[in-house]
């Protein structure tokens, strides 16, 4: 039964709406979907490190977080349409979802778990992104709700990540992401200032050698959580228009763990789960880094809507080199 703050997405109408965007169609925008307030998704992992997943859990934790997830995809789509195509109807499709979801405040209930938070957080670094591409395009008065929503969600996340001190691994560099991305798009310095503690406290942790201690403790998945954690610092940045050692120690160390994953196999114990190729962020950081890493170009689908969309798209808070 539904949450009577959670109304009954519309999965049809989100399927039609995305296969128009993947088939380059003209765009006929339908109405946004049902604001969601409340998020209860739930934890999957079954071991102390987080290294083993169950796949009941996963799936209860995917139904849950659907809806927040086919919003935002929305949003991405529409954006990144828009920065590609420049036909305002694009924009104006995006934007008013926006204006939707922060009139009804959308994401701003109850969080019953971490993984609740995690979701939001991930969410806001993705329509902060996306509605960089698109606020050229807005109206004052949509600019006025949109911006005013993203620093309410921005607030909700530095207090949950400061009241959670005790792990500073991937999540807190996601946190840091979607509050510097808010920073940046609504001119806030203080976000700005609090990304770049996330992003100072990043480069801190990262070892001579381009490792992640908090990563290498995820087992078998250490080799998948040093690249996650290195997407949303390399955005960072460029957003921040950052250059630093350690940052280019860490995406050579995953590069050179997606070639040859023996080193982490020594370092963890654990055979690692082995990607085919680097992620599509490197598209990011060859952009920004004064040494590109460049040796290959990025997959020809290179979308990932918590980073605002297609990675081979530079957004407009980026710092091109």
């Amino acid at each position: 039964m539904p949450h009577p703050t959670q109304p009954v997405f519309r999965p049809a109408l989100a399927a039609l709406f995305l296969s128009v965007f993947a088939q380059g169609a003209a765009l006929a925008c339908e109405a946004a979907p049902p604001v969601v307030r409340d998020i209860d998704a739930n934890r999957y992992y079954t071991d102390s490190r987080s290294s083993i997943v169950d796949p009941v859990l996963k799936a209860r934790n995917e139904a849950a977080v659907k809806p927040v997830n086919d919003y935002l995809e929305g949003v991405a789509r529409a954006a990144n349409a828009w920065q590609r195509d420049g036909k305002p109807a694009d924009a104006q499709c995006g934007l008013g979802w926006l204006q939707a979801w922060a009139e009804g405040g959308g994401m701003l209930g109850t969080m019953t778990t971490n993984q609740s938070w995690y979701t939001r957080k991930w969410t806001l670094s993705g329509l902060a992104l996306s509605y960089a591409r698109v606020k050229p395009q807005a109206t004052p008065a949509q600019r006025a709700a949109i911006e005013a929503w993203l620093r309410r969600l921005a607030d909700l996340t530095i207090a949950h990540a400061d009241a959670h001190k005790g792990v500073r691994n991937n999540h807190y560099y996601w946190e840091g992401l979607a509050v510097t991305a808010t920073g940046a798009v609504t001119g806030e310095a203080r976000y700005l200032a609090w990304g770049r503690k996330v992003f100072d406290h990043a480069m801190g942790q990262i070892q001579p050698d381009g490792s992640l201690p908090l990563e290498v403790a995820r087992a078998g998945k250490a080799l998948g959580y040093h690249l996650y954690a290195a997407a949303p610092l390399v955005l960072m940045a460029s957003i921040l228009d950052l250059q630093h050692p350690n940052l280019d120690r860490l995406v050579r160390f995953g590069a050179a763990n997606v070639a040859d994953p023996s080193v982490l196999q020594r370092m963890t114990g654990a055979e690692q789960e082995k990607p085919s190729r680097m992620p599509g962020w490197v598209a990011i950081y060859d952009r920004h880094a004064a040494e590109p890493w460049a040796k290959e170009a990025p997959p020809a689908n290179n979308w990932d809507a918590r980073m605002g969309g297609d990675r081979s798209l530079p957004n407009p808070l980026e710092h091109l080199r």
